[in-house]
């Protein structure tokens, strides 16, 4: 920083840890004012972590870096250099050459597989913790729940399109344990779908279900009126023991509850309550 004499501020979030975490960003910022720290009361999750930093940020540009060492601060300027002279809206890292075991790196490579293909944003890393952004990427965007590993697609949804990657140095991990487990395939896709989901019908989500309900009414309709013509002009008699009968009555059914769905979706929509409320127990800085 003072090599680019860059003015730059460090916001630390200690989610909740129980080591002496907090205690050491209270002394690294006595001597540095640089530095700022938010403490949760408890764990909550990166997500949470990134959407509180991202709100208490005042640079024109962010970049977010995790605490275990592997990844180099000495990518920093680069990163800034495209965000501010490239034009790029959100610079994605690309670790090229990983030190992580294969049973991480090849289930890693599929769910960057399938997040390109589902969304159409041509990273190789969706989910590198070496991000940079534009200020205005990160005040506009939410994170939550697990949401931080697609960040990308949040952003591209939010309508920020210029979105680049940059190969960055991967070292091995020095501290923390990996959150990597097999809950990220279970858990994984649902995310990928809902920030899909919401991203394309959030604000409108009759245009989703109240043509689907419509669809499903008009077959229904359809077959109970064939079914009916069918009686009165050609005295088939019986139908309601036929399987279209009972078809066509489904199906006008789960489509009017498919329309109300969409009309409750629509006005949850308009007053939906904030998702991201934490309980920060102190601030520094």
């Amino acid at each position: 920083m003072e090599a680019r004499d860059f003015s730059y501020e460090i916001i630390c979030i200690d989610d909740g840890s129980t080591d002496n975490s907090w205690n050491i960003i209270k002394d690294l910022q006595s001597s540095n004012q640089h530095i700022k720290g938010i403490k949760f009361r408890r764990n909550y999750g990166k997500s949470a972590a990134l959407n509180t930093g991202f709100h208490a940020t005042e640079g024109k540009v962010v970049i977010t870096m995790d605490a275990d060492l592997q990844d180099s601060p000495d990518e920093i300027p680069e990163l800034y250099d495209m965000i501010v002279n490239d034009g790029y809206d959100l610079v994605s890292g690309w670790k090229k050459k990983r030190y992580d075991p294969i049973t991480k790196t090849i289930p890693t490579k599929l769910y960057n597989a399938v997040t390109r293909w589902m969304s159409g944003i041509k990273l190789h890393d969706m989910n590198c913790g070496l991000k940079a952004y534009k200020s205005d990427v990160v005040k506009e965007i939410e994170v939550y729940g697990e949401m931080h590993r697609y960040i990308p697609v949040i952003a591209k949804w939010a309508g920020f399109k210029n979105i680049g990657e940059k190969v960055v140095q991967h070292q091995a991990r020095k501290y923390g344990k990996t959150k990597f487990g097999l809950s990220r395939f279970f858990y994984g896709p649902l995310d990928l779908a809902s920030i899909m989901f919401v991203g394309k019908f959030g604000k409108r989500p009759m245009h989703f279900f109240g043509v689907i309900g419509i669809l499903f009414t008009f077959i229904g309709t359809v077959t109970l009126l064939y079914l009916s013509l069918s009686k009165i002009i050609y005295g088939v008699t019986r139908i309601a023991d036929r399987p279209a009968f009972f078809l066509g009555m489904l199906l006008i059914i789960v489509g009017i509850q498919l329309f109300i769905a969409g009309f409750l979706a629509e006005l949850s929509s308009r007053n939906a309550p904030e998702r991201n409320n934490y309980k920060i127990e102190e601030e520094i800085g």
